[in-house]
């Protein structure tokens, strides 16, 4: 900043995180705010708390920021870009700021644990062998912070807290950088990690025998994510495409459905397809069946609905082959899609996360929903299910 006169931002997954985390913090050892040890006053031309920022006197701002606002902030974009726990950001926050930095000669700083096999590690391992990139993985046990005696204890406090199998993953993660431990709390690991273990991403292409049916998120400030995937008569599922975007109408999704080109079976929308959204003389459902929609299926919204999204979801994980590229956001959303931790009562709560993993996770729970229950069936209907035998093989279309 007092090199090259800019715009920087310290960017962590929430913008609330953000103020809690580096904002307001207070350091343990000066018992001074973490802003304040490393921006002496004396450089500073204005600080603006309510927008987490510090302007100096040189010029240069300094901004706090979240991966779940970036696209709201106005001003000057960033010329340096510090992405702070990256494995559990939005990823698409980095691949929408890539393309400023890459035309103002900018810079960006990845710090993070992993959090599984998610876009954080597939960073990592492809910044490895990038030219201009840099890439270090330090676990506690080679940084010199952590004797091997207090390494020890630590493990066996956390087994003790957490119990031995999440106690174990848990240190495992956060302290020995390990990739292969399960994102604590995450509701579909055991699943994900079958799917990685049996190979059952790759590539899945459409096939023209079946119709392919779409499961939906509706977002109106926020994503609408739309699942294809076709389901064969012996139970299997072909998850062979994602699409995601932010503040389009239904015009924008039916022509995407339509450029797709699939034969489609029917379409499993939430419940809020019914409502009116703003700015429409009709409900959703009436706007995309003017587009040429047919087969709309509205996937009811009973109480205790997260559940049975979520258990819907584990039943026909095991059934799963996915499209590596197609549908690869949707898989990280699967496996970072994780419960809400009660920090003061020590203990998970009933309510998942909201970020950037529930768009996609919720569209693939409704296609879910949708085609396990025969009341909601309409149309062309859903394929029966039956269970996948032991001998099932994933890639072979000869059984379908």
């Amino acid at each position: 900043m007092a090199e090259r006169v800019g715009t920087f931002w310290h960017m962590l997954p929430e913008a609330s995180q953000a103020r809690k985390a580096i904002w307001e913090a207070v350091d343990p050892h000066h018992g001074r705010r973490r802003i304040d040890l490393a921006f002496p006053h004396a450089l500073r031309e204005t600080t603006r708390e309510q927008e987490m920022m510090i302007r100096f006197k040189n010029g240069s701002t300094w901004q706090v920021v979240g991966s779940d606002n970036f696209n709201s902030l106005v001003g000057s974009p960033p010329v340096g870009l510090v992405l702070s726990e990256y494995s559990i950001a939005n990823p698409s926050a980095w691949a929408y700021l890539r393309p400023i930095l890459e035309e103002n000669g900018g810079w960006a700083l990845f710090i993070y644990t992993p959090r599984g096999r998610n876009h954080g590690h597939d960073l990592l391992n492809a910044a490895r062998g990038w030219p201009g990139w840099f890439a270090e993985t330090v676990s506690a046990d080679a940084s010199g912070v952590f004797s091997a005696d207090d390494l020890h204890r630590i493990q066996a406090e956390y087994e003790t807290e957490w119990g031995v199998d999440q106690g174990q993953a848990l240190f495992r993660q956060e302290f020995l950088c390990s990739f292969d431990a399960s994102i604590v709390g995450a509701y579909f690991a055991n699943e994900m990690s079958a799917i990685d273990t049996q190979g059952r991403i790759g590539r899945v292409d459409a096939d023209s025998r079946w119709p392919v049916y779409t499961g939906w998120d509706l977002g109106q400030d926020d994503a609408t994510s739309i699942v294809f995937a076709q389901v064969y008569r012996t139970g299997e599922w072909r998850v062979i495409d994602y699409y995601e975007s932010n503040g389009q109408g239904p015009d924008h999704y039916a022509a995407v459905l339509r450029q797709r080109g699939y034969d489609y079976g029917g379409h499993y929308m939430p419940h809020d397809v019914e409502q009116q959204h703003f700015g429409m003389s009709g409900t959703r459902r009436q706007m995309f069946s003017s587009l040429g929609l047919k087969n709309i299926v509205t996937v009811p919204s009973p109480r205790g609905a997260v559940a049975e999204r979520i258990n819907a979801i584990r039943a026909v994980l095991p059934r799963c082959v996915f499209d590596a590229d197609r549908t690869n956001r949707l898989t990280e959303a699967l496996r970072t899609y994780r419960r809400e931790w009660d920090d003061k009562g020590k203990t998970w709560r009933q309510t998942p996360v909201h970020d950037w993993a529930s768009h996609p996770t919720d569209a693939f729970g409704t296609l879910a929903q949708g085609l396990r229950e025969p009341r909601i069936q309409s149309g062309r209907g859903a394929p029966h299910l039956r269970p996948v035998s032991a001998d099932w093989n994933p890639y072979d279309r000869s059984v379908a």
